[in-house]
């Protein structure tokens, strides 16, 4: 039949059927069991772990690269900066002074200001004419804003140039970039939201200073000015902002710290343990702080001892008056030994003294146990002499002698005083503690502000040396902020200044004259 068929279509044929028939081999060869592996797809979770791998790597490159800004504020020329960050916050970094940080937001960002140098001009003028400070606020508010936006979209550049130029190097194809460009906007767009959903401007009124403890008064500032004179978030940064505008000018006249005549500043120490380093410490913040009075919670000395007693000399030289209690580590010869200090102030058994127009009350420790050799009484004794105390003090409300802090050292007995005073003062557990107890009253358990004394060389790694700056309204001798100090210990130089608002005072509200916790007097 095909040989009646013209030449050229029988070759037609028999190249297509040629094409459509499997080859003899084929036919015989046996099949290849596939390999696990081997030519089979990716996984698609290993490539899109791939992809925000590269996409976070890129966009911390960029950030790093050009992820930062360069604008005054105020008189301050300062490089402004995101990094990444497990908790967020600010840091404002004040070299060579120390650093202040804020609580101002959570997430995977931490904002970083650097203060590179001052404008002379502008600084100059601000010191020559303090009334215009008034206006500066305002200014540091408009500078505050611009910056912020101008970092916005720098860092939006920033992150999207580092993430699409690193998956292009690495896929080596347009569309997976511009997927890893596309992923880094959706990461930036979520840190944005969750810094905006935890935004903390009551962060700026409790900044935390480590650096120079001569420089701390003056860059944080003082507490009547933070709960009274400011309402709003930006007067508040143009305070800070100034404060550092006069520290940094050397050729200021104005002092670099003045304290707020309406305020208190008491300086609560504790647990000195015959350190003498720490007279010099006293010392130093009383004067940076203009402290008007000294509260030490006890355990002045170490074994109580006659000989220890000359360690009480220093007590007329340190710029104030010197409330003190007993504490277990001090023996009545101790007690007495401060008590003939000129300047020096004893309270015990309940009774009070007022001090800088502050009504103190306060009870020794009922126990001596200057070593292990005595044996303790127990935390009975304690709560019976915090008994004793808070009778005492609800006695002398009833007279019309209104006490303002009560105070002893160990905290178990200054807290049967709660209900009497809102204030209550303590030591002796070498760890600070800030807590409002049941009915009322605010327990303050300063830490060792001798950093444990001679116990301090016995462990590897040293006490640190804590003390607390209270402020309390001059009239109502409410508390208004305290501020927590801590340097490190022996060999150290380390120091920290914390600032704290109780939770009942609002940012430009005055607080209530006269509150009293529940159950007082």
């Amino acid at each position: 039949m095909l040989r009646d068929l013209p030449h050229r279509v029988r070759s037609a044929l028999r190249r297509t059927l040629r094409r459509s028939s499997p080859s003899a081999s084929s036919r015989t060869r046996p099949a290849v069991p596939a390999v696990p592996g081997l030519g089979a797809p990716r996984r698609p979770w290993l490539t899109a772990l791939a992809l925000v791998a590269v996409t976070l790597i890129g966009g911390w490159l960029g950030l790093v690269v050009l992820g930062s800004i360069r604008e005054p504020v105020g008189p301050m020329n300062t490089r402004m900066s995101l990094h990444p960050s497990w908790t967020g916050d600010t840091k404002v970094n004040v070299a060579p002074l120390g650093a202040l940080q804020l609580d101002s937001h959570d997430g995977p960002l931490r904002l970083v200001v650097d203060v590179d140098t001052l404008d002379p001009e502008r600084a100059q003028a601000l010191v020559r004419h303090p009334e215009r400070l008034s206006g500066l606020q305002d200014e540091i508010a408009t500078d505050v804003r611009n910056s912020t936006a101008q970092l916005a979209l720098r860092t939006t550049l920033a992150v999207l140039t580092g993430a699409t130029a690193l998956g292009l190097a690495v896929y080596r194809t347009p569309r997976r970039a511009l997927a890893a460009g596309g992923l880094s906007l959706a990461v930036l767009a979520a840190c944005a939201g969750t810094a905006y959903g935890t935004w903390n401007p009551r962060s700026v009124l409790e900044p935390k200073f480590s650096g120079l403890l001569s420089s701390a008064p003056s860059v944080v500032g003082n507490a009547r000015s933070i709960v009274s004179d400011f309402d709003v978030y930006q007067q508040e940064l143009a305070r800070l902002v100034t404060n550092m505008t006069r520290l940094y000018d050397a050729t200021s006249t104005l002092p670099a710290y003045s304290p707020d005549p309406s305020t208190l500043r008491v300086l609560h120490v504790s647990d000195i343990h015959l350190n003498p380093a720490a007279w010099q410490i006293i010392q130093s913040v009383v004067a940076e702080y203009r402290i008007d009075v000294i509260i030490d919670t006890g355990d002045l000395m170490d074994h109580g001892t006659t000989a220890e007693n000359g360690f009480t000399s220093a007590i007329p030289d340190l710029g104030a008056p010197y409330v003190f209690v007993r504490g277990n580590h001090d023996s009545m010869d101790s007690q007495r030994a401060v008590a003939a200090r000129k300047g020096a102030v004893v309270v015990d058994n309940g009774e009070s003294a007022v001090v800088k127009g502050l009504r103190i009350a306060g009870i020794g420790d009922p126990q001596f146990t200057p070593d292990r050799s005595v044996e303790a009484a127990g935390d009975a004794a304690e709560r019976r002499a915090g008994q004793r105390l808070a009778d005492s003090v609800r006695r002398q409300d009833a007279a019309g002698q209104t006490v303002d802090i009560a105070i002893a050292h160990n905290p178990i007995a200054a807290a049967q005083a709660d209900g009497t005073v809102p204030l209550i003062l303590a030591g002796h557990t070498h760890q600070r503690d800030v807590s409002v107890l049941q009915h009322g009253s605010r327990l303050m358990v300063q830490g060792t502000t001798g950093g444990g004394g001679l116990r301090a060389v016995e462990g590897d790694t040293p006490q640190k040396v804590e003390a607390s700056v209270l402020y309390l309204d001059r009239d109502s001798h409410a508390l208004q902020a305290w501020d927590e100090i801590t340097l490190g210990g022996l060999g150290q130089s380390t120091a920290e200044v914390s600032r704290h608002l109780p939770e009942e005072v609002t940012p430009g509200r005055e607080p209530s004259p006269g509150v009293r916790p529940t159950g007082a007097g």
